[in-house]
């Protein structure tokens, strides 16, 4: 039997690549420093698996930025608007990202959304009826031989290419992108004969849409594609399948030309039984047990049971004991977590980061044999005993949490009267112009303030200094926002170090982690909440905040909160109860807020859910189901306030056309979405519907350093008056600005806000 990784984390233990990028992209460090920084990284990644006796050890796992972006480029798909920069590789890579806007230049960046159902986001590929491809770099192929020179024989891992061009979307009409596998494949092939001929002996190829509904055209292709690269190349053939089963995709599966398949057995434990029936003589398994999502330890017992029933059934040397996914969607290192008051022992013990997820697939290889060491039987009684220990724990259960969650009506999940009576009762109290201002919430967080919030954690500030200089600050903000003239202001969250975070830390039921660090995207990282127990809310978490920044202004400012849905998205959560269930506690949690808000004298209060698409299961047949208790928690968390309190709500990088109807649902009364990089592409779902309230579509990209020129907000907002009415309209950037900086912030509102100023002098009659 052996033991198989999908991908590993590739930040850093202390996130020393997202500094490496920052410091590369400020003009800090040289293209040289930023290198030498990866290949750090990718040499302590492989050596702990080497270690730790894993036999399939990947490579090209590891990205500067995204593994989608790096596919891209490495199949040469480069979109041509960045011909000028293709002589500079890092330049050309980081443009596609981010934007480049410098010297004369000026390119927007290529879309990014979420990857599946996570909250990873990926560089979406762009296509061309008459796309071309060539190998403009062999990533994968120099990923394999640097490991080589280490001593480390890996297993390179690639994008499938059905998946590759799945992930993509078509820039022009006319044509389907998996027409272009005829182009594409040669690539694949040219990437598959070099690594074959650098001795290599494995390769993983991602195939996730094998775990989604797909027509009979797409599985055809994958019969096709699987069976052109069998006779073509020698190498082994793992295909990966993630974050769902096979389900009535099994035959196909198992019917490739490929050498192994790899099933998450964490997410869809139930398909195992139709996979080991199916599964042919000359197929391999590899059994997705640890869970490559999640924080929680592994069932050592549990799975040691099903490894059991795959190896009496193929025979040990067919299995492969296996990450259910990649490892980039957990921290690196429980042992970085030497603060107990951060997490407790109590916690810790019930808990596996990624190094301790090698351990427990290397661990379970070895209990397997039945015929193991002193060593492992100690793994053994502790994994046992940390297991018991949590299912009895008086740490996890709240009864009045329980029963008040067991009472909510459906007179809690709908507002006291339909939209069009709020919106007339809403325009008169605010008396706001027309095409109103706003941003979404957060102002840059600068040096000086992360370092106040880390002297403050080491108890070099006291709390009456802190709350002074964060005070001052959103003071300067506000004053700032009324001087350029914004409509409705935000107090810029100052206060927060992360949108979900900062109200876990508030909430009982939640822990937090020191260095649970994993990557948004890029060299954003976030430090999830850990959800270990029932859910309630202490004490208010915003009002102070909101009635201080309230009492600055004579306009409006919003109350500013993170809704139920992105919570329980953002956090790792609890496995020991549905998730609907979790989801509505934190609903109650955040109505107690809104309702403190309103009576604070709070007007508009925006309660930000831009993981509701995110959420959604892989299988359209259980989508009905989630979304049912998704778009129900957020209307438990706003239906608690008067008609006349304006609620909005806040949504980035999703397509909605599939789920507009239940975005409708929640029945916001003004909701913000992403529509720049699109160039406003995702208001059409919004358009089609006939959406009924109102909406504030994102006229410029703050993920990209670049800053919008004013013509290019007009001509955004222009598109946008093609197809919703003016009256219903808002102007807003796309996303919080906590992560740009202040100069590039403050010029791109302002001609934000002389946009919106120059379309209402050409409506001088509304």
């Amino acid at each position: 039997m052996r033991t198989n990784i999908l991908g590993y984390p590739r930040v850093g233990n202390h996130r020393e690549l997202k500094k490496a990028c920052e410091n590369y992209w400020s003009g800090s460090i040289s293209a040289e420093g930023l290198l030498e920084e990866g290949a750090a990284i990718r040499k302590r990644n492989w050596s702990l698996q080497k270690e730790n006796g894993i036999d399939l050890i990947p490579s090209n796992d590891f990205s500067l930025y995204d593994h989608i972006l790096d596919m891209t480029l490495t199949v040469g798909a480069v979109p041509s608007r960045y011909e000028a920069l293709a002589g500079n590789r890092l330049n050309l890579y980081f443009a596609m990202a981010r934007g480049f806007q410098n010297e004369g230049q000026d390119v927007i960046a290529m879309e990014m959304t979420k990857w599946f159902d996570t909250n990873y986001h990926y560089i979406v590929p762009e296509f061309t009826k008459d796309q071309q491809f060539s190998l403009y770099y062999n990533k994968p192929l120099e990923e394999y031989k640097e490991a080589k020179r280490l001593g480390i024989k890996t297993k390179p891992v690639i994008s499938g290419p059905i998946s590759y061009l799945l992930l993509g979307k078509e820039k022009e009409g006319g044509f389907d992108r998996l027409s272009l596998l005829e182009r594409l494949l040669p690539v694949y092939v040219q990437i598959l004969k070099s690594l074959e001929n650098e001795g290599a002996e494995w390769v993983q190829m991602d195939e996730p849409f094998l775990a989604l509904d797909i027509d009979k055209k797409t599985k055809a292709e994958y019969v096709n594609v699987y069976r052109h690269l069998r006779q073509v190349c020698r190498l082994k053939i793992m295909v990966a399948t993630y974050f769902d089963g096979l389900n009535e995709n099994t035959s196909l599966a198992t019917s490739l030309d490929v050498d192994a398949l790899h099933i998450d057995l964490v997410r869809c434990p139930e398909q195992l039984g139709d996979v080991l029936a199916q599964l042919p003589a000359e197929m391999s398994l590899s059994l997705g047990i640890v869970d490559g999502r999640n924080i929680w330890k592994n069932d050592f017992t549990q799975s040691l049971e099903v490894i059991k029933k795959a190896a009496d059934a193929l025979g040990s040397e067919r299995v492969f004991v296996a990450a259910s996914c990649s490892f980039l969607h957990v921290p690196y290192d429980l042992d970085l977590e030497t603060k107990e008051d951060v997490l407790t022992p109590e916690m810790k013990q019930w808990m596996a980061y990624a190094k301790q997820k090698v351990d427990e697939v290397s661990t379970l290889r070895i209990l397997s044999d039945g015929n193991f060491s002193d060593e492992a039987r100690l793994k053994l009684e502790a994994n046992k005993f940390a297991i018991a220990h949590k299912k009895t724990s008086l740490l996890i259960h709240n009864r009045e949490v329980k029963q008040r969650s067991a009472a909510v009506t459906d007179k809690d999940t709908s507002r006291k009267s339909p939209f069009p009576i709020r919106a007339a009762l809403q325009h008169k109290v605010l008396n706001l112009p027309l095409f109103p201002t706003t941003t979404i919430g957060s102002f840059p967080q600068t040096a000086d303030v992360r370092s106040w919030r880390a002297k403050f954690k080491k108890g070099l500030f006291s709390a009456a200094d802190y709350k002074h200089l964060l005070q001052a600050e959103t003071k300067k903000a506000i004053e700032w926002q009324e001087s350029v003239g914004l409509d409705v202001l935000v107090h810029g969250e100052f206060e927060r170090n992360d949108m979900v975070e900062y109200f876990g830390e508030q909430l009982a039921g939640f822990t937090f982690s020191q260095n649970g660090w994993v990557q948004s995207y890029g060299s954003r990282c976030v430090k999830p909440p850990i959800i270990y127990g029932d859910v309630h809310r202490p004490h208010p978490m915003t009002v102070d905040w909101a009635v201080y920044a309230q009492s600055l202004s004579s306009k409006y400012v919003k109350g500013m909160l993170t809704g139920p849905v992105t919570i329980l998205q953002w956090s790792f959560v609890r496995n020991d109860q549905e998730r609907s269930e979790t989801c509505r506690q934190i609903a109650l949690a955040i109505r107690d807020e809104v309702c403190d808000l309103e009576k604070a004298g709070i007007k508009i209060i925006q309660i930000d859910e831009p993981a509701i698409r995110e959420g959604l299961p892989l299988r359209r047949g259980n989508w009905k189901a989630y979304l049912d208790w998704a778009v129900r928690s957020f209307c438990i968390s706003s239906s608690g306030v008067d008609d006349a309190t304006q609620i909005h709500t806040h949504m980035c990088y999703s397509e909605f056309n599939d789920i507009i109807e239940h975005i409708a649902r929640m029945d916001a009364d003004v909701i913000t979405i992403e529509c720049s990089r699109s160039q406003m592409e995702l208001l059409d779902a919004f358009v089609k519907f006939k959406y009924p309230n109102e909406i504030g579509p994102g006229v410029y990209d703050i993920h990209s350093p670049r800053t919008p020129s004013q013509h290019e907000i007009v001509a955004l907002l222009k598109k946008a008056l093609e197809v919703l009415p003016p009256e219903r309209l808002w102007v807003n950037p796309d996303c919080g600005l906590k992560t740009r900086g202040w100069a590039e912030t403050k010029e791109s509102l302002i001609r934000m806000v002389d946009a919106a100023k120059l379309l209402r002098s050409e409506f001088p009659s509304l």
